[in-house]
């Protein structure tokens, strides 16, 4: 398991967790810098040895060249000549490979050492220098702020044929070292790609990474992340203690439905607690007049499981008045984040359809071996105007498929990938988004393959339609690419973050962009076989039920993954087996009822059961009723499978379930697994830990109702779990 990543929205709570996971991050720089420390000792050590044995190897060809002896008589057989000149031939021979070897040891030097020492100086160094500097301004921030708020600060023989055997035992060493590393070049070659790609990896997630921490230091609210929490940050919470009143700081958080309060103590200089923590129950909340207490910013806080009152200081007048927000004190102006995306005005339509096929039919027809195709973009302005030609009505609507030869390919691929830019969400959708990245995490290849294409066979029919065309036309482009250059890993780097881009900016996305180029670069070597084949036949419920125990007997489940039944509460071993054989004996009931529906319905539908991921085997339901005559193709789809989805009508059962089933009890308090934003006025938007009161099935399939600070709305009924 990785690390978590670092979130610059984190940065600005400064919280407990998050410094805990600054610290985890801290403690593998330091293993990074010991091991590269290590490294360059050892390199050193290693080039030392070698200079040792080059000396050594030169001082015994020496040897062998002065070395001469006399013949018994007045002159030379030819055996003893031949013996004089071998042993000055490969003295020359030792020496030759010796200055090679010192050549191989000063390159060593400044192609490993110099650039290690460098990399720990610059990087590693650098790194450590920010967190002293940081460690310094934090300390001087604290103390600035506690002065800001009128606190006291703390203070921180036969010697011819044995010689003959050495050199032929040396010989062979070098022999055995050539044949090694020409058995080696294969992988040293894919080595040197695969460090190549890491790094260009690199560069461009700290670009990515740079250029989200620029957008987030100029406007911090638009980039803040969905918390389960209704407000959370610092207080300085006043303590009675035997020598008078102090001022302890907490890192407090809120929760509007159950009217928790939670109080850490932690101290941002230490980067540690100073204390326990306590949870209370909201009773009520007041604001403290100035001339009433010798603080700013204070406020009052009664609880219902705490007797006397709980005075508290914000960080700012602005901080107490979201904090008097957020508890319904006497400025109760609760004004919850709005959703600033706005739509896009492209449709996965007929015109939409038209707008992509004419743009392919161009660049296969003349501009497929460009080189650079689809990385190269077109000037802006000539791409809009492009645009606004082809999403033209009257321009649409004609059956002719070809663009202006006046158009450059470089401009008709960016406004096709500007097209699916546009698009109200993307072509992959962001409920998939997930699946699709946890898919291309597999080790195994075919496993990679299966799963996705399963997941293709999920995506509604227009959004796969489109799907379809991209892929077989880059599979194409991909065919031609000793003419344009664009290989399927290029073309996983172009469509990644368009055709599979996440909901959410956020370093942890940065991340996972090279799982979305995995992922395109599938679908293109694959793409016959994903979209004109259908998936495997999907598993039975028994073997469902099977696969659910095996799975949740290995690997505790996580939060962040949705169940593949309704209910997926974190229970003991024996109360979950009785509450999965209590819905089995259920839904088998509801399947033997309803057999021939099942069959007739599912014949209709693509089987998209076979993955192994429960992330998406139950999906938000679409409400008939509400949706408009022509439903966005990008909402989800509504797969009506009986044995996954809880009967909102009393419908024929076994005597087991009619009793059992916790959807079948009214006025329940439920609590959200997931996050949810409202398409229609009757439906409510919440965040994953939400609980929610009076939850009663509805009239409407696939959805409850219940009611969240007064107000209620609908529920989709596979977002949570009963209480």
């Amino acid at each position: 398991m990785g690390l978590p990543a670092l979130e610059f929205s984190d940065c600005c709570l400064d919280s407990p967790h998050f410094r805990e996971t600054l610290k985890s991050h801290e403690a593998e720089l330091d293993k990074t810098n010991k091991f590269i420390k290590e490294l360059i000792k050892d390199g050193k050590s290693l080039i030392s040895a070698l200079k040792n044995l080059s000396s050594a190897k030169r001082k015994f060809a020496d040897s062998l060249n002065e070395f001469k002896f006399q013949c018994i008589g007045d002159a030379e057989t030819d055996d003893e000549m031949c013996i004089a000149r071998s042993l000055q031939e490969f003295a020359t021979v030792l020496r030759n490979l010796e200055d090679e070897r010192i050549r191989m040891i000063e390159n060593a030097s400044e192609v490993l050492i110099t650039p290690l020492e460098k990399f720990r100086k610059e990087q590693i160094g650098a790194a450590k220098e920010a967190k002293k500097k940081y460690d310094k301004e934090t300390e001087k921030y604290c103390g600035i702020l506690e002065k800001h708020l009128n606190l006291s600060s703390k203070k921180k023989e036969s010697q011819l044929q044995e010689l003959l055997a050495f050199l032929q035992g040396l010989f062979t060493f070098y022999h055995h070292g050539y044949e090694l590393a020409k058995d080696f070049g294969d992988f040293k070659t894919q080595l040197t790609i695969s460090i190549q790609n890491t790094r260009n990896r690199f560069e461009g997630t700290r670009s990515e990474v740079e250029s989200l921490m620029k957008k987030m230091k100029e406007n911090p609210l638009e980039h803040k992340t969905i918390s389960p929490y209704t407000m959370e940050g610092y207080l300085y919470v006043q303590e009675k203690r035997h020598f008078g009143t102090s001022w302890v700081k907490h890192y407090c958080t809120y929760q509007r439905d159950s009217k928790q309060i939670t109080m850490v103590p932690f101290d941002q200089k230490s980067g540690g607690k100073g204390g326990e923590d306590e949870s209370v129950t909201l009773k009520s909340c007041t604001r403290r007049k100035t001339d009433s207490i010798e603080k700013r910013f204070c406020f009052d806080v009664e609880a219902v499981d705490r007797p006397g009152v709980i005075t508290m200081q914000a960080l700012s007048e602005e901080d107490r008045r979201l904090w008097m927000e957020a508890m319904d004190g006497r400025e109760p102006v609760y004004n919850s984040n709005k959703d600033s995306q706005s739509e896009g005005t492209a449709q996965l339509d007929s015109i939409g359809f038209s707008i992509i096929r004419k743009c392919i039919h161009a660049v296969e027809t003349r501009g497929i071996n460009e080189q650079g195709l689809y990385r190269i973009v077109g000037v802006n302005s000539r791409v809009q105007k492009l645009l606004s030609v082809l999403m033209d009505p009257k321009t649409a609507s004609e059956t002719e498929t070809d663009i202006c030869a006046e158009w450059e390919i470089k401009t008709i691929t960016s406004a096709l990938k500007t097209y699916l830019r546009m698009l109200p969400g993307p072509l992959m959708m962001y409920q998939f988004q997930r699946s699709f990245i946890k898919a291309a995490k597999l080790e195994n290849q075919e496993s990679r393959v299966s799963e996705i294409h399963s997941l293709v066979h999920r995506l509604p029919e227009k959004n796969r339609q489109m799907l379809q065309l991209l892929m077989n036309h880059l599979a194409n482009v991909a065919n031609n690419h000793k003419q344009n250059l664009m290989t399927v890993a290029n073309l996983g780097v172009v469509f990644g973050p368009t055709l599979l881009r996440p909901q959410e900016e956020t370093v942890a996305a940065i991340m996972d962009i090279k799982f979305q180029n995995i992922v395109i670069e599938i679908l293109i070597e694959n793409h016959e076989k994903i979209f004109n084949t259908v998936p495997d036949t999907p598993l039975t419920n028994a073997q469902l039920h099977l696969s659910r125990k095996k799975s949740s007997d290995s690997k505790p489940p996580s939060c962040s993954e949705r169940p593949l039944t309704l209910f997926h509460a974190v229970q003991s071993t024996e109360k979950q087996e009785q509450r999965n054989s209590i819905i089995n004996s259920s839904l088998e009931s509801v399947v033997s009822s309803n057999a021939n529906s099942i069959l007739n319905s599912s014949s209709s539908l693509q089987p998209n059961m076979n993955s192994s991921d429960p992330d998406l085997d139950v999906l938000k339901p679409t409400r008939p009723n509400s949706l408009p005559p022509n439903p966005s193709p990008t909402s989800p789809l509504s797969p009506s499978w009986p044995m996954f989805s809880a009967p909102s009508s009393p419908m024929p059962t076994s005597s087991t379930s009619s009793d059992s089933s916790p959807i079948s009890t009214p006025f329940r308090k439920a609590k959200a697994l997931y996050a949810c934003k409202a398409e229609h006025d009757s439906e409510l938007s919440f965040t994953a830990g939400t609980v929610f009161d009076n939850v009663h099935p509805s009239q409407e399939p696939g959805w409850l109702e219940g009611t969240l600070n007064g107000k209620t709305g609908l529920i989709p009924e596979n977002y949570v779990e009963f209480l």
